[in-house]
């Protein structure tokens, strides 16, 4: 099957062609530019590289979430607009799964961090052995501190992935066996997320593709306590 898989979940962003689990073409870009202005570059340029086209593509990966809300809402919209045009099924994979399969060929843990703002993170916890991910928590939005718990339940080599590592390793990494790799492995790639769509994903009609934000957005949130803070002068 070969599918065309994107990812513009945080500050990077990447799309990759692949035929089964081998890498055909493959283009990322980490230097903060609007995905809106490069994903549909990067795309004809990894179908340009392989000499192919989308009438030679059976199925589009996309990371759906959670990440930065802007981020997943263009890589969401350009994966269904793409399948729409071009009668594609598409398959949703949770950014933090994707994350793990960068380290499908080590045995150790990973906990993917995804900087979520103001003391917080998207994370999960999976275990890599023997070129097979086990999910040992689900994906959640937790406090630096809840994170720190969790990790301290397990004493095994851990790698701590996504684009909050590097922000919060020197608070997580107290328990001996928390490790950062290099930038470059634990950060967010679209190889990974054809990797994880097809292991453990389904590939389904575009409509049913939601973003999963697994919080509100800010400006929901600020609404929200600013409604709160009204009704609660209200009752005074």
């Amino acid at each position: 099957m070969k599918i065309l898989s994107i990812d513009s979940s945080a500050k990077s962003a990447g799309t990759a062609l692949t035929d089964g689990e081998k890498l055909i073409s493959e283009c990322f870009v980490n230097a903060g530019l609007t995905h809106s202005k490069t994903l549909l570059m990067m795309i004809d340029n990894v179908l340009r590289q392989a000499d192919s086209s989308f009438s030679r593509v059976d199925g589009i990966a996309v990371n759906s979430g959670p990440g930065s809300f802007t981020g997943i809402r263009i890589g969401v919209a350009l994966a269904k607009g793409l399948a729409f045009s071009n009668n594609l099924p598409v398959c949703g994979v949770s950014t933090l799964e994707s994350i793990a399969y960068n380290f499908i060929d080590e045995d150790c843990l990973v906990c993917p961090c995804m900087d979520a703002r103001c003391e917080r993170v998207y994370t999960a916890l999976f275990r890599c052995r023997g070129g097979k991910i086990e999910r040992l928590a689900p994906d959640s939005a937790a406090t630096v501190d809840d994170m720190r718990s969790l990790l301290k339940e397990y004493d095994e080599k851990i790698c701590l992935a996504g684009d909050g590592a590097g922000i919060y390793y020197d608070k997580l990494c107290d328990s001996g066996n928390v490790f950062l790799p290099a930038e470059k492995r634990r950060l967010q790639n679209a190889y990974s997320v054809s990797l994880a769509a097809q292991r453990g994903g389904e590939f389904k009609d575009p409509s049913l593709l939601v973003p999963l934000y697994l919080r509100l957005p800010q400006a929901e949130r600020e609404r929200m306590e600013r409604q709160n803070t009204v009704s609660n002068d209200n009752n005074i």
